[in-house]
């Protein structure tokens, strides 16, 4: 085994001692002391737990547990009725529109689910495949949020900063939808959400880019500015037509800037209990690294390098080296450019290959969070220097909701 005086790492190396690479692990320091972080970051408002960011039951529970914490974001609506039903939560939010009829037949068949779940909805035709699936007066009252584009359209929209979600983008035409939601039977129109990935999903740090930093920057404070009024008058307009509940906004990278706004009433974030990559590259607030995987090293195919099995766990997004992960732990890799992370071996270079053996492991930190979930069936808890406890991964129960 080889030496190395990095006290995590031995840490790491101890608690999991008798486990065959590759797995994965959280430390639960870490994670509890980012969960209480982003609870501090909200200024008071609700942190409603992003369950495509976590995707483990015992973690999104644990979450939920904490101080500040309550409610879940849902990535799809069987994740979402999957959670109600196994008492992770009573109030799941779906974050994407759905065109799943049999969730939704689910749904609408159990009072009780219709009156835990909310949908996401941006336009009219959602409503009217809803009604084709269980038509009103045959199924309960289904809530629904609007969900209004964050996205920055300077230059009379010539320009798009952000990503393409909703056509709703104006208060007008927020205020239009909820207009035709609140005359229609069978749905009720209790939130609305935003998401402002630009300055949320985006880091303003990016390492040896400097001038690029300071152009997200300028781009971030402009485009909150311009969000800042048109999400206000879009709530007013919704307002008109319907008694809110919630108005839901930001992710880990905006927390502070979000809660801050007057008209939004929650908050989300997920990705910050891990800790991944991407915001290693954010000024204001850098989560502790709280979940890694190991992989063990397989051979020596020449001086100066190691290879280990495995390791190509990439993350969504634009195809470019920050998505790939990243050898952590020993300090001193890096992997090879002509490579990358493999699907069957990775070849890592650097001082640190001179320490390692067959056998001994490599610690990477994933690009993103939740999607580290979909490789393994299970993630070691580990406290100190030792598992204290393993829960399933949505994989390990089975489930692939994407």
């Amino acid at each position: 085994m080889a030496t190395d005086s990095d006290p995590l790492r031995e840490r790491l190396d101890r608690a999991t001692a008798h486990l065959d690479p590759p797995y994965a692990v959280v430390d639960l320091t870490a994670f509890d002391a980012n969960a209480t972080a982003l609870a501090d970051r909200a200024g008071g408002k609700p942190v409603r737990a992003a369950s495509k960011s976590i995707r483990a039951r015992g973690l999104i529970t644990r979450a939920l547990g904490a101080p500040g914490w309550s409610g879940v974001l849902a990535f799809t609506l069987p994740e979402a009725i999957w959670l109600v039903r196994t008492g992770v939560t009573d109030d799941a939010l779906v974050a994407y529109p759905t065109a799943d009829r049999a969730a939704l037949a689910r749904l609408a068949a159990d009072p009780a689910l219709a009156a835990a779940v909310t949908l996401m909805v941006d336009a009219p035709e959602q409503l009217d495949l809803i009604d084709t699936v269980c038509a009103p007066g045959r199924r309960p009252e289904l809530r629904v949020c609007l969900d209004l584009d964050a996205s920055w359209r300077p230059l009379g929209g010539r320009v798009h900063v952000g990503v393409r979600r909703s056509p709703v983008h104006s208060a007008r035409a927020a205020g239009a939808l909820a207009a035709v939601v609140a005359v229609r039977p069978g749905f009720r129109l209790v939130g609305l959400m935003s998401y402002e990935a630009q300055i949320a999903g985006l880091g303003d740090a990016p390492p040896g880019r400097a001038v690029l930093g300071a152009a997200i920057r300028l781009v971030q404070r402009r485009s909150y500015r311009e969000l800042l009024a048109r999400r206000g008058a879009a709530v007013a307009a919704v307002r008109e037509h319907a008694d809110l509940e919630f108005v839901n906004g930001g992710g880990t990278g905006s927390l502070v800037a979000t809660s801050a706004d007057p008209a939004v009433t929650e908050v989300s974030a997920g990705s910050g209990l891990y800790g991944p990559t991407l915001f290693d590259a954010y000024r204001a607030w850098r989560p502790a690294p709280a979940a890694s995987f190991a992989c063990a090293v397989v051979r020596r195919p020449a001086p100066g390098l190691v290879t280990v099995l495995g390791g190509g766990w990439t993350a969504s997004g634009p195809a470019e080296r920050s998505r790939l992960p990243r050898p952590w732990l020993p300090a001193g890799l890096s992997l090879v450019g002509t490579e990358g992370a493999g699907e069957v071996q990775t070849p890592l270079t650097g001082p640190a290959t001179a320490r390692l053996g067959v056998g001994d492991r490599v610690w990477f930190r994933h690009a993103k969070a939740g999607e580290l979930c979909e490789h393994v069936n299970e993630l070691h808890l580990v406290a100190g220097d030792e598992v204290v406890d393993t829960v399933p991964t949505y994989r390990g129960e089975g489930h692939a909701f994407l």
